[in-house]
């Protein structure tokens, strides 16, 4: 095989990698991070989260947590350890890594909790669970909507499943999260809503509680029961 056609095979087998599981393990050949797609198409949450907002928040604002926590990690032995390991032992990395790899996971997992036919009320065990926290689906939504909204500057709301297996309620600030072993309230998150204005400005300005009210008419509970299911 001659140089041309070495780099051509090359090349192409990198295409044939899988993203895989972006919280488990660095996803390309190099160890590095990737973007991956949205898992529905940019204008599939409106009217509730308009297309523009999408397409920055995604195309610009994830790409450059990846970008950045590719450069923090990068020629360190950082890329030999998994994604979800360095969430978990934040405290031991720099801040770098803390607020690019948590703003990659977080925006990773936030994708995945919304979808097109979102909206409705949880059902089964989620159902359960959360009335027996809270008292009822609208307390949970008044207790999320008030964590969400006097969470100051940037941040995050979170449903945690706990240590002790119940469901809570709690926030954090800019790209950190309950996984974190810097955490107040650590848990398993199940449901996430981002409060960096980034995520509801185009559309809402500075109404935060507008876009947090809208949020429930895109969250897609299938995948909430199953992160309960698997926490």
């Amino acid at each position: 095989m001659n140089r041309k056609d070495f780099i051509k095979a090359f090349v192409g087998s990198s295409f044939l990698l899988k993203m895989g599981d972006v919280f488990a393990k660095p996803v390309s050949f190099e160890g590095m991070y990737t973007l991956a797609p949205l898992p529905y198409a940019n204008d599939a949450l409106e009217p509730h989260i308009d297309k523009m907002t999408m397409e920055i928040h995604h195309d610009r604002h994830h790409k450059a947590y990846v970008d950045n926590l590719n450069k923090a990690i990068a020629g360190t032995d950082m890329e030999k350890v998994p994604l979800a390991q360095l969430i978990k032992d934040i405290s031991k990395y720099p801040v770098a890594v803390r607020n690019n790899g948590g703003g990659h996971w977080n925006h990773t997992f936030f994708w995945q909790i919304m979808g097109p036919k979102g909206g409705g009320a949880p059902s089964g065990k989620l159902a359960t669970a959360i009335n027996s926290a809270f008292g009822s689906f609208d307390k949970m939504k008044e207790e999320f909507a008030k964590a969400a909204t006097t969470r100051f500057g940037s941040g995050w709301a979170w449903v945690i499943v706990g240590p002790d297996k119940k469901l809570k309620i709690t926030s954090t600030p800019n790209q950190d999260n309950p996984l974190m072993d810097v955490a107040t309230d650590k848990g398993t998150p199940i449901l996430a809503i981002d409060v960096w204005e980034h995520a509801y400005y185009l559309k809402y300005q500075n109404k935060r509680a507008d876009y947090i009210n809208a949020f429930w008419n895109v969250v897609n509970w299938d995948k909430v029961s199953t992160n309960f299911d698997a926490a």
